[in-house]
């Protein structure tokens, strides 16, 4: 099992990036999968899931402003984040369910 992300970077408050989380070894449409975010200092944080089938679930932190989607056929998974502020500033990793992590892609969110 691999998953591996891409897309983060350097943005100004109240902007967008795309997250993207590629994925293989298993039959990715089995399973969900999930972002999480650590910031800078603290502690690992679940900010959304998807299940197999789409279903999506936010942290109330994000809701409104990030949305998970997957691409079954492509084996991806993205994070569209907007309406960015300095405190989403952390490390955004993809998380197949069952515990297999990506090493993580920095977004940093400053003037």
């Amino acid at each position: 099992v691999q998953v591996a992300e891409s897309g983060g970077g350097l943005v100004q408050p109240g902007g967008s990036l795309r997250l993207s989380c590629t994925a293989s070894g298993f039959t990715f449409s089995q399973y969900s999968m999930m972002w999480y975010r650590q910031p800078p200092g603290m502690e690992r944080e679940l900010i959304a899931r998807i299940s197999g089938s789409g279903e999506a679930v936010y942290a109330d932190s994000v809701k409104g402003r990030f949305t998970i989607s997957r691409d079954n056929d492509e084996r991806m998974v993205y994070l569209q984040l907007d309406r960015l502020k300095p405190e989403d500033t952390a490390v955004y990793y993809c998380v197949r369910s069952g515990g297999f992590w990506g090493r993580g892609t920095q977004v940093t969110v400053s003037s």
